[in-house]
């Protein structure tokens, strides 16, 4: 354990609160069970107090390496907890959110680390931890685990498929520069790129090693990136992220995940050049472009001018040679069709020979037009003469005088006939409504006699009664009456209650047979009142139901 003090020293000097021994002699069982009365009493907050701060004087600030187990967190609460073990020991571990947010390596489980905090105790479980201030990997092995973890993540999202890495331009208007603006890195850049091809160079200063140096590279990276084209600020062509070399602690900030996210997601396209050619980072993976050295980048982002202008010379004197050649041979091919062209006389010739036989056939031709129109021309004068319009004329008159009135004598019969119908219809319409209203009439007046005798309220006038239950549903047998024990009795002239007591009335004679009403014999005697008795039955009925 290495620390600000060594246990030996911790234990020379105790703090003053620790417990003092009573006495320095053995005592005897029996003076455990005597009152002690020099001995002072002690609460346990007291105690767990004094023990604390005895143990934060005495070890203060300690490295420790070890392997963690039992990692939990972060919490809700942004804390994680741990322990921290080797082969004999273990000790609990604590990272509060503030420190938790600022670690550039998080703990993991199985993981051996070296951290730097303050040994403490947690008085609520009688037990002492470590406050961790920083943590990071113990060992060059630890470290590419975590590197090759890493890489093996974030490959498995596509951030290093070849197919999203774009060509880097042949020669940018201008260049970005990522990278520290006191090193020497930054002079190797301009100076390439003033050697081979003078270009305006923008460098966004960062830290390229330590604590925040791997979010001041993701921001000037999303920087470049927000820049807009055309604006105050020029928008760089290409981005060269560069660092010189040193250990993989040193670069470890180029292998956070927060640098390579912030590499793939460019669209412009960048090209990194961190370390020596033998030093490898995941923002090499990210980027469209690896340069072996910073200076190797600054190659990748420009051609060489004097290249350039030698290459631009030659094709221009090429391409000067290829036009005399090409002129001088389409000058040969147009002599050798010139000569294959016939003359002018040649081409006029058979046009000359085609308009002399046109001529020659013209006058005939035309003779014998005009002959043919002469010919039409004396046959319609004959046809005239033979059957001048004058006589056509005289014809229609004659035609006309014939049918003289007959058109106006046939028009007035027809007038007249349809009069006759019209004036027939007419009459049955005023009679039709006339007519209607007297078979509405006989109608209602049937329906209205028919009504007053099947009113159940006439047989109440003769005498009868209603019985009603609860409902005012007719009861219609003794058995239903004594059930409902509370029922309505309708006579004509209104409504009484009654009480069913339940005991069965005396039995009385039948009664002598009674004549059928004398509706019924008229029903019978009208034959149309007989037709409707199964309609008035049904109605009957129904009145009753009510």
């Amino acid at each position: 354990m290495r620390g600000g003090h060594a246990p030996a020293q911790a234990a020379g000097r105790p703090s003053a609160a620790v417990l003092k021994p009573v006495a320095s002699r053995p005592m005897s069982a029996s003076a455990f069970s005597a009152p002690i009365a020099n001995v002072p009493e002690w609460s346990v907050t007291e105690l767990a107090t004094a023990l604390k701060r005895t143990l934060e004087d005495a070890f203060g600030h300690v490295r420790l390496k070890g392997e963690i187990s039992g990692y939990r967190g972060p919490h809700g609460s942004g804390h994680a907890y741990f322990s921290l073990k080797d082969g004999g020991a273990k000790i609990d571990a604590v990272i509060w959110k503030g420190t938790m947010l600022r670690l550039r390596h998080k703990p993991k489980e199985g993981l051996e680390v070296v951290v730097t905090g303050r040994i403490t105790t947690y008085p609520g479980k009688s037990a002492y931890q470590i406050v961790v201030d920083s943590l990071e990997p113990a060992g060059a092995g630890a470290w590419m685990a975590l590197l090759e973890e890493r890489r093996r993540l974030l490959a498995a999202e596509g951030l290093f498929d070849a197919a999203r890495k774009r060509p880097v331009p042949y020669l940018p208007t201008v260049v970005g520069v990522v990278t520290s603006p006191t090193g020497a890195v930054i002079r190797d850049i301009l100076h390439r790129l003033a050697d081979r091809f003078p270009r305006p160079v923008l460098v966004w200063p960062v830290r390229v090693q330590g604590e925040g140096a791997a979010e001041e590279i993701a921001a000037a990276i999303h920087g470049f990136n927000a820049l807009e084209p055309g604006g105050a600020i020029p928008r760089p062509d290409v981005l060269i992220v560069a660092r010189g070399g040193g250990s993989i602690e040193d670069l470890w900030c180029f292998n956070e995940e927060i640098v390579v996210r912030a590499a793939a997601a460019s669209t412009i396209p960048l090209i990194s050049a961190v370390g020596h050619e033998t030093d490898v980072t995941l923002i090499d993976h990210a980027a469209d472009r690896r340069a072996p050295t910073p200076t190797g980048a600054a190659e990748m982002a420009v051609p060489v001018l004097h290249e350039l202008l030698a290459d631009l010379d030659s094709l221009s004197r090429r391409h000067a040679g290829a036009l005399i050649r090409l002129v001088d041979q389409r000058r040969g091919e147009l002599r050798g069709l010139t000569r294959a062209l016939p003359g002018p006389e040649a081409l006029l010739a058979q046009k000359r020979q085609r308009l002399d036989l046109a001529e020659a056939r013209l006058a005939p031709a035309l003779a014998a037009n005009a002959r043919d129109a002469q010919n039409r021309l004396n046959r319609a004068l004959q046809g005239l003469a033979r059957n001048p319009p004058s006589l056509r004329l005289a014809r229609a008159r004659e035609r006309l005088a014939a049918i003289d009135h007959r058109p106006r004598h046939a028009l007035e019969r027809v007038l007249a006939v349809q009069g006759e119908r019209l004036n027939g219809v007419s009459r049955r319409l005023d009679r039709a409504p006339a007519q209607g209203l007297e078979r509405l009439a006989g109608r209602l007046s049937r329906a209205t006699a028919l009504f007053s005798s099947l009113n159940y309220r006439a047989v109440l006038a003769r005498g009868y009664a209603l019985v009603l239950d609860g409902s005012g549903r007719p009861v219609g047998a003794a058995e239903a009456a004594r059930v409902a024990g509370q029922v309505t009795v309708e006579f004509a002239d209104g409504r009484v209650a009654a009480t069913i007591d339940g005991a069965a009335p005396p039995e009385t004679p039948p009664s002598p047979a009674r004549p059928a009403p004398r509706r019924a014999a008229r029903r019978k005697e009208s034959g149309t009142d007989a037709k409707k008795a199964p309609e008035a039955d049904a109605l009957q009925g129904s009145l009753f139901e009510r």
